[in-house]
């Protein structure tokens, strides 16, 4: 876990949090909203991911005395120095589980806070769930193409400074098997793989020497990197040879690597070689700028790969590279609140909420999501929330609320669980949606609704603030 200081923030919301404790407003309570607008690449779901790690940030999140010092140049009055020199987060978070499918417009997380405490996690929260939902929903697009191959991030070197540190954990919810990330296997308890550079063969004088020393030192999960010079002329015979001498001291190659070239057409050549050779069990590994359209190409043509090595397009979230998750007041001080925009998508929901998946009798999914005042009840109705006149009858569905209480007054209350056990959780829930919100051009676009009292109220603010 990486270091952070309440500082991991932005100007404003300080600058505002001063105001608000000048005002007397300090012990206000508001509750904001975390959502996004617009799904990724062009997709029909996400894959919402960082709860695990943002809720432990936050239940130790504090100023320390450099942090006070710094803020001291910076123009804050002394007054509210002291009272950041306690600050503590003291409020409550309800949130989706980690590893959900989630949709835009509906609540994903809800904090209830005093209002500059709520203020002050702002950018830490947006910060983190933004980068590992993107992340993770990359992933998850490259394992439903990929099938049961083993997929494995590569993508450290890449990644926009510490950012690769929580690609590597996200890419993980997604689907990946492991990663070459030694720091995130330490830390995230996650399998980590490696296999050699094109500068190891090329500081040797020729490469079945390099091959040779490898094998010895790496002899449990030796993979040869086999287009340094020439892959089926040159690399793969060498490998051949290195794992022939494997074998007779009683060990295994474990893969070969392919980084360049027609990876459809080498692959599928390397193979046959492989075999004929009696190396029916060495697997074939290939990386070089692949993602979920690139593997999708490369199955479709035949290609003979048993491990996805990615990078680059994996831990920037090509080509998206931003998740546009938002953080909206819903209610303060005792009132409901509203922003209204002349783009009616940008309008917000007011009030505490709840939101609930819908299901049939026999508890599938029907492919909807349906928010509602916290305790509502006996709805009867969703209705979409910019568009009245499409509506559709939940009164005969089940209903499975999302948003569960995972930090109660400054405490973490959510149980810990293994990355292994998120992504289980994620493939079980993305497996109960329909083939049709998962394929990639024009996917089927998942219902998300608001209550007719939530919109009722909506629509009062909305003309409460036009009169």
């Amino acid at each position: 876990m990486l270091d952070f200081s309440a500082t991991y923030t932005d100007q404003y919301q300080l600058a505002m949090s001063q105001v608000y404790f000048k005002k007397g407003q300090k012990d206000h309570t508001a509750i904001f909203d975390y959502y996004f607008r617009k799904l990724p690449y062009n997709g029909g779901y996400a894959i919402f991911a960082g709860l695990q790690d943002l809720l432990k940030i936050i239940e130790n999140l504090k100023f320390n005395d450099k942090d006070l010092e710094y803020l001291k140049k910076q123009d804050f009055d002394d007054d509210f120095l002291q009272y950041l020199k306690d600050f503590k987060f003291h409020g409550n978070i309800y949130s989706v589980q980690e590893g959900d499918v989630v949709f835009p417009t509906r609540p994903i997380l809800q904090v209830e806070a005093n209002i500059i405490e709520a203020q002050i996690i702002e950018t830490i929260l947006l910060n983190l769930l933004n980068f590992q939902t993107l992340i993770a929903t990359k992933a998850s697009r490259i394992k439903l193409v990929s099938g049961e191959r083993t997929l494995l991030d590569f993508g450290l070197r890449r990644a926009q400074g510490p950012g690769g540190y929580y690609a590597t954990r996200a890419a993980i919810i997604g689907g990946f098997n492991g990663t070459s990330n030694v720091i995130a296997g330490r830390d995230f308890n996650i399998p980590v793989s490696g296999t050699m550079a094109h500068s190891f063969i090329q500081s040797y004088d020729d490469e079945i020497t390099a091959f040779r020393d490898f094998a010895e030192g790496r002899p449990k999960d030796c993979v040869l990197l086999v287009d340094t010079y020439d892959t089926l002329k040159s690399g793969v015979p060498n490998a051949i040879t290195v794992a022939k001498e494997m074998e007779d001291r009683g060990e295994k190659l474990m893969a070969i690597r392919l980084d360049s070239g027609d990876l459809a057409y080498l692959s599928k050549q390397s193979r046959k070689m492989l075999d004929e050779a009696g190396l029916d069990y060495v697997k074939i590994a290939a990386s070089n700028q692949l993602e979920e359209n690139v593997i999708k190409s490369l199955l479709e043509q035949g290609a003979r790969i048993d491990v996805f090595g990615v990078g680059t397009n994996l831990v920037i979230g090509s080509p998206d590279a931003a998740l546009d998750g938002v953080y909206k007041l819903a209610y303060s001080n005792g009132k409901p609140r509203i922003k209204i925009s002349e783009s009616i998508v940008k309008v917000t929901l007011p009030h505490k909420k709840q939101v609930y998946r819908l299901r049939d009798a026999e508890g599938n999914c029907v492919g909807g999501d349906l928010v509602t005042l916290f305790e509502e009840e006996n709805i009867k109705n969703m209705i979409h929330p910019f568009e009245p006149y499409k509506q559709m009858k939940v009164d005969g569905l089940e209903k499975e609320a999302l948003l569960k209480p995972v930090m109660e007054n400054g405490k973490n209350k959510l149980e810990k669980k293994s990355l292994q056990e998120i992504a289980e959780y994620s493939k079980n829930r993305l497996a109960e949606l329909s083939i049709e919100y998962k394929r990639f051009n024009n996917p089927h676009i998942y219902k998300v609704g608001i209550s007719e009292t939530l919109k009722t109220e909506r629509d009062k603010l909305i003309a409460s603030f036009k009169n």
